[in-house]
């Protein structure tokens, strides 16, 4: 067995915690799907030892990982070379080992955008939305939602000035700069068509101070954090009337980007997804 393993491509997920990932059974799913013979695991990576984890898969003969929390911007710092919207997002959550090279990239954009118009059928386009925090989450999305022409993206974090620094950054790659604000959560004070929660307070259960006003029958409330039961945003966004959506479906989403990066194909979702939800 241990000599058939080296002829299979090798790929993991680093994370701290990792244990509750559900990206191999995800990769798993899409490897059958399209006949691609592959390993995937999870990998715990000590908090101050990421480059060292990473590096020591390598010399494993891994080809590629995905990177969760709290490692997306130590991966970036690792990275030999990004790609274009790696770069942009100044964090990076796919890892591609080639020819001696580490190249980041960023696949959690792409999958949100999917997610939320694909398979919430909620259009971006020309909607108010509103980005909950400004860290490593945060800053892997906001070009792909820019890409979708919302009328309005609003980042709002604890710290203000955090928060104006990804506009000012972001400001200067779109073409509309003043479609794109900073605000604290203390200075929200209107409805939003889709708030999204890039936050960690739903790792720890915790509540964001927000508004009932920013949330009302139209609006999408989006956790990028995903769990048995719903987080305590989750909660109280439904609670004022919003439709409520975790992070599985922007988890899939992601990781089938990152599966046709590492392997060229780009698998079916919807049954992947929807046998993710139906599990316990």
């Amino acid at each position: 067995m241990q000599n058939k393993l080296r002829h299979v491509d090798r790929y993991c997920v680093f994370g701290n915690p990792v244990a509750h990932s559900k990206s191999p059974v995800i990769h798993a799913a899409f490897a059958a799907q399209t006949g691609h013979a592959i390993v995937y695991e999870r990998r715990l990576a000590e908090l101050d030892d990421f480059a060292n984890a990473v590096r020591a898969f390598i010399v494993e003969g891994g080809l590629g990982a995905n990177v969760t929390v709290p490692f997306k911007l130590d991966a970036c710092a690792l990275a030999d070379a990004l790609t274009a919207r790696a770069q942009a997002a100044g964090a990076v959550n796919t890892l591609s080992f080639r020819n001696g090279v580490i190249l980041g990239d960023n696949t959690d954009g792409a999958g949100l955008v999917v997610d939320i118009v694909s398979n919430a059928q909620q259009p971006v386009k020309g909607k108010r939305l509103l980005l909950l925090g400004a860290g490593g989450a945060a800053r892997g999305v906001i070009l792909p939602l820019l890409g979708q022409r919302p009328s309005q993206l609003l980042i709002a974090n604890r710290t203000r000035a955090t928060a104006d620094a990804l506009v000012a950054q972001f400001a200067t790659q779109q073409d509309h700069p003043g479609q794109l604000l900073a605000a604290t959560f203390d200075e929200l004070d209107a409805p939003f068509d889709i708030v999204i929660n890039a936050t960690s307070a739903s790792l720890a259960g915790a509540a964001l101070p927000l508004a009932p006003i920013l949330f009302g029958s139209g609006t999408l409330a989006l956790d990028m954090m995903y769990g048995a039961q719903p987080t305590v945003f989750m909660q109280f966004a439904a609670s004022h009337g919003a439709r409520v959506r975790d992070g599985l479906g922007m988890l899939v989403e992601q990781a089938a980007e990152a599966f046709f990066v590492w392997r060229g194909v780009r698998p079916e979702t919807r049954a992947v997804l929807a046998a993710m939800r139906a599990q316990p």
